[in-house]
């Protein structure tokens, strides 16, 4: 390998460990998803699936989890991940919202 190859070789090495870096530190930082915002409200979203209004949504079950959600985009054993309704904001994995949808699998 020629000195300017290798000179290209580890900018891009440096370029894209930068990348990696950012990506990491934005997720690090997103905010969770208050249970007062307008979006969460309206879905019924709580931190804590123990915590579900039973008149209001009947058809909640204990074993529903945001871990266990489809939109959940996170591993079920973290204690919190983003979601797809929820852009840019995290959910609480022992978390609960009325648009659940149990993970295949």
């Amino acid at each position: 390998m020629n000195g300017s190859n290798r000179r290209v070789f580890m900018l891009q090495v440096a370029a894209g460990s930068t990348a990696l870096m950012a990506a990491s530190a934005a997720q690090a930082q997103a905010a969770m998803v208050n249970e007062k915002d307008a979006q969460a409200a309206a879905l019924g979203y709580v931190a804590d699936s123990t915590k579900v209004d039973a008149k209001k949504y009947p058809k909640h079950a204990a074993t529903q989890l945001c871990s266990n959600c489809q939109l959940y985009a996170a591993k079920a054993t973290d204690p919190a991940g983003p979601c797809a309704l929820f852009p840019g904001k995290l959910v609480a994995g022992k978390g609960w919202c009325s648009a659940y949808v149990k993970k295949a699998g």
